[in-house]
C-alpha cells in the first residue's frame, strides 16, 4: 500500500505507519487537538485534550493511515518538521505549529 492521497499535502511516511495516540482519540472519537513529531526518533503522536496519569492505560499505537481516515486535516501538518508540535482547540480551528524547546 502506498500513501493516501487526501489532496496536495501528503505524509513521508506509508500510510502503514506506526503512530502513538490514545484511546480517547481511536475508540471514543475525540478531537485530536495535539500532535507531536519527536526530533529524536521522528516518530508522530496523536493526542486529544484528555487529560492522563499514565500514558500506558491509554496509549494505542495504529498505522497513520487510520488517522488520516477519522481526520483529513491532519495533512496540514504532513511537513512539519521534527522537534515540533501543533496545536488546536477543536477540529474545526486552525493549528498552530511551535519548536518544542
Amino acid at each position: 500500500m502506498g500513501l493516501l492521497d487526501f489532496g496536495k499535502k501528503k505524509f513521508k511516511e506509508p500510510d502503514k505507519t506506526a503512530v502513538f495516540t490514545t484511546k480517547f482519540v481511536v475508540v471514543d472519537k475525540k478531537d485530536i487537538t495535539i500532535v507531536n513529531h519527536d526530533f529524536d526518533d521522528g516518530a508522530w503522536q496523536f493526542f486529544s485534550n484528555d487529560h492522563f496519569d499514565d500514558f500506558e492505560q491509554v496509549a494505542m499505537i495504529v498505522g497513520l493511515g487510520e488517522l488520516l481516515k477519522m481526520d483529513k486535516s491532519l495533512l496540514e501538518l504532513a511537513d512539519m518538521p521534527r522537534g515540533y508540535y501543533a496545536h488546536r482547540e477543536a477540529k474545526d480551528t486552525p493549528w498552530t505549529v511551535e519548536i518544542r524547546k
